[in-house]
């Protein structure tokens, strides 16, 4: 088997690229551990840049995003002073696009079928070689026949647990991370979003976020120790204790119900160095993971694609190979800049188990700074929406 671009994963980062290239003419192979039914039922992040929405569209993969998602200009921020709006047009003259991952995944699937592109599922044992010289290849084994798949370039898009990054020595490999001490337990629940926009609360008994992915379809998160398991939160316990840490007013009018998914997910920032070696690049968490108070998992990925595709484009197309050597430089430039705002978001909004009362009263300014300048806004405004590619 041969292709030009390999790609390993085939979750939302995989897809787009393959997607991006075969209109491109460049062909490629999909290769994805798990069934496309599993990949279909992961519950994850739900707030597009507009970068991403962009590049959406010129994947042709926008059409139900554009008809059913909901454009957000705004965000609020719930305070030990009270409720405020952070005015993303006004800030920054943008706006995100509030479309859950798994519809974005589903979309990106059915333009992959139109175009008779070339997904493999259910491979396992896969394994990167010669990433170094001119001729890389996969090896994997598909329902008990071991295959071998000859490529030009191969795209790691396989996840924080994927076989790519390791396949780059650990003499070379630079990793940072930073753990948080705490998790979020959310829910998905079939009820009424309990605002317009997303609420982001700081609370003497943690963090809270408030969230949607359509008019009946809510996605609500806590702040909880690690040591919790799902186990030990009841649906009702769940809703009591948001209800405590969101504004009286929210709360009250609130619709609560069953949940459909609850899960707990402990949180870190994670960065390797480089993101490229020899013939292999590494594509959205295989290669940075951040915590989830930003919203920039999914849309890193993204950007992440964006400059892969173009460097891949240029050089099959215009024999150019000064982007894809540059890719890695470029690409981590905004990952750091993504790491750094939800690092702020992260520290600004959470209980820390050692939180001083120093500690606290710098983040009752920060949030005042947010609540009182115009300049404050229109950094995190700026940051949110998603940096320039």
């Amino acid at each position: 088997m041969k292709t030009q671009v390999a790609i390993i994963g085939g979750g939302p980062s995989g897809l787009l690229l393959s997607q991006l290239l075969n209109l491109a003419g460049i062909s490629t192979v999909v290769l994805e551990r798990k069934s496309r039914d599993y990949v279909l039922s992961r519950i994850r992040a739900g707030v597009l840049e507009e970068g991403m929405v962009d590049l959406l569209r010129q994947a042709g993969a926008s059409a139900r995003m554009d008809a059913e998602g909901h454009p957000h200009e705004g965000c609020y921020l719930s305070t030990a002073e009270g409720m405020f709006r952070v005015d993303f047009k006004a800030r920054a003259n943008s706006e995100v696009m509030v479309y859950g991952q798994t519809e974005v995944t589903r979309d990106l699937y059915e333009a992959q079928d139109s175009l008779g592109a070339t997904i493999l599922h259910e491979v396992h044992d896969v394994e990167l070689h010669d990433v170094e010289s001119g001729a890389p290849y996969v090896t994997f084994v598909q329902d008990g026949k071991a295959q071998r798949l000859a490529c030009d370039y191969i795209a790691g898009c396989d996840g924080f647990h994927g076989v790519s990054r390791p396949t780059i020595p650990a003499a070379v490999r630079h990793e940072f991370e930073k753990v948080y001490p705490f998790g979020w337990l959310g829910i998905l629940s079939r009820t009424k979003p309990a605002a317009d926009e997303l609420i982001y609360a700081n609370h003497p008994r943690g963090f809270a976020l408030a969230s949607m992915r359509n008019e009946h379809l809510s996605r609500y998160y806590i702040q909880v120790p690690l040591t919790d398991k799902v186990e030990d939160w009841s649906d009702d316990a769940f809703w009591a204790e948001l209800k405590r840490r969101l504004p009286e007013t929210v709360a009250a009018q609130m619709e609560t119900g069953p949940s459909i998914e609850k899960s707990i997910a402990p949180l870190r920032s994670f960065v390797c160095e480089p993101m490229q070696f020899g013939r292999l690049f590494l594509v959205g968490d295989a290669a940075h993971i951040v915590p989830p108070t930003g919203a920039k998992g999914l849309n890193l990925a993204a950007s992440d694609v964006h400059y892969l595709f173009t460097a891949l484009k240029a050089a099959y197309q215009d024999k150019d190979l000064s982007l894809l050597a540059g890719y890695s430089d470029k690409a981590l430039a905004r990952v750091w800049g993504a790491m750094r705002f939800s690092w702020w978001m992260t520290t600004m909004l959470h209980r820390f188990p050692e939180q001083s009362a120093f500690d606290q009263k710098v983040q009752e300014n920060d949030l005042a700074q947010l609540h009182h300048l115009p300049s404050a806004q229109e950094t995190m405004a700026r940051n949110y929406v998603g940096l320039p590619y």
